[in-house]
């Protein structure tokens, strides 16, 4: 059994989704860490309890999803290694990618929730542009589409029939509109995330990954933006650089694994988007997920 860890992004976030972690080795502490570093109760936040109303105290402002999902899974990877459970593949979708570096000792919590924060606030004030999800479509059509229409590009290439477009409203709209597809969701986001339109977000995100420390990796790591396994810190870092204006390439990254030999993914966070792509797209594989306390056998 060849084994990849993989990690979700935003979105899989949900109300409760920390509740059964609280009592874990180190879960307090993370919680205090994390709220100390954002300026906000994030336990409170994360449980949906006792917290004002303001947007700010959201769960689903992306400053408290990126740091929340990031201390969730940061705590269910701690206990499989307690466990001593070993993966052979890390993979991360967006800021799941962060997680998967610190699986991998490529970066401490703190660290990682310091780049989160950081990360979290300049997305949230990057607006303009809109994303929409389609599903069901011809490749070689949504290429030629992307291709002819200035403004909008492919923002999660998440398998052969389901990618997120990204861009300017009108652009993506277009595409959409244009593309002969089941279905068309637009997103609840405040920006048009991995596309160009984060350039400035993205150039100031660099800087501060160049005061960062990247140790290389303990088990390779597969990158949004370079779905080759590595355990280089430096190409690990450079790739994360250029992650905000550039698609995250999953449906590669799932290719990658089956190459690699993967015969088993598991998907460490709330949900089960990764695990259902991997089921779709990737023949005879074994996909499961850790999201909770009863799934590490308590």
């Amino acid at each position: 059994m060849t084994i990849a860890w993989v990690f979700p992004g935003q979105g899989s976030q949900k109300l409760g989704m920390a509740n059964s972690l609280l009592d874990l080795p180190g879960a307090r502490g993370r919680f205090e860490l994390a709220s100390e570093i954002i300026g906000r109760d994030l336990w409170k936040i994360c449980s949906g309890e006792e917290v004002p109303q303001e947007k700010i105290y959201d769960l689903n402002d992306t400053r408290n999803t990126q740091p929340a999902l990031f201390v969730v899974e940061s705590l269910l990877v701690d206990d499989l290694k307690r466990q001593e459970r070993e993966t052979h593949l890390i993979a991360g979708h967006s800021l799941g990618e962060i997680v998967g570096l610190y699986s991998a000792n490529v970066l401490d919590a703190k660290t990682a929730l310091l780049l989160l924060k950081k990360r979290s606030e300049l997305m949230a004030s990057a607006g303009g542009g809109a994303m929409i999800a389609v599903l069901g479509f011809d490749r070689n059509e949504l290429d030629d589409l992307i291709s002819k229409t200035e403004g909008a590009s492919i923002a999660n290439d998440n398998s052969e029939s389901q990618v997120v477009l990204s861009g300017s409203p009108n652009a993506v709209r277009k595409v959409a509109d244009e593309l002969k597809c089941k279905r068309a969701i637009p997103l609840q986001v405040s920006g048009a995330f991995h596309s160009p339109f984060m350039h400035e977000a993205s150039k100031k995100f660099a800087l501060e990954l160049d005061q960062v420390t990247f140790q290389d990796a303990q088990v390779p790591v597969l990158s949004n933006v370079d779905p080759i396994p590595t355990v280089s810190g430096a190409i690990l870092k450079d790739r994360l650089k250029k992650q905000m204006t550039t698609g995250v390439r999953w449906r590669e990254i799932m290719d990658t694994m089956q190459k690699e030999g993967i015969t088993t993914m598991v998907e460490i966070g709330p949900g089960n988007v990764l695990s259902g792509l991997a089921k779709r797209s990737m023949k005879g594989i074994l996909a499961s997920q850790i999201s909770n306390a009863s799934d590490l056998g308590y």
